[in-house]
């Protein structure tokens, strides 16, 4: 979950990178179509490389990240907001929580219609644990391409594989 804690400092991140100009006011349709269609093709090859008798998780897990990353800019731009080339990864982060969570929430709570008392609750802790994939998926990389034993890597390869299929998946409805 995400606490209020990061909420909190996401918000005031988010505020210091306008002013910054690490994040500006941008609309701009080709980049977000660019970024779907890379977003799509990573989440392909990630499959197609999982499938592989090769099985190079390192690449798996970064690739399905990289998926998760372009669609995430794809929605902030459908939102009206580019990241700039400084720190991107950390920016788009911080923006995802600020700008996507409630809109996602909603998103979710639309798709739970039937359920009644707990629909909040679920999609709540869903639109959290969709942008905490994230935050994951970028700090295992890092981990990953670094730090991991080889005897893990297909299985964190695989839920970095369905994390970011998921993320994808939920992302470009709200487009």
């Amino acid at each position: 979950m995400i606490d209020d804690k990061r909420k909190k400092e996401a918000q005031s991140n988010f505020t210091r990178y306008l002013q910054d100009g690490l994040l500006k006011k941008e609309t701009n349709l080709p980049a977000q179509a660019r970024y779907v269609e890379n977003a799509n093709l990573s989440l392909k090859v990630a499959d197609e490389l999982m499938q592989s008798r090769l099985k190079p998780f390192l690449w798996i897990v970064v690739i399905s990240y990289y998926s998760m990353f372009y669609m995430a800019n794809a929605v902030l731009l459908h939102l009206g907001y580019k990241t700039q080339d400084k720190i991107a990864h950390k920016v788009t982060s911080d923006a995802l929580i600020v700008l996507v969570l409630n809109h996602l929430r909603e998103e979710l709570l639309e798709n739970y219609e039937t359920i009644q008392q707990d629909a909040l609750e679920i999609a709540n802790a869903k639109a959290e644990s969709l942008l905490e994939s994230y935050s994951l998926e970028l700090a295992k990389r890092s981990r990953f391409q670094y730090n991991m034993l080889e005897e893990t890597k297909e299985a964190i390869a695989r839920t970095s594989l369905k994390r970011a299929a998921e993320f994808v998946f939920e992302i470009k409805k709200l487009m």
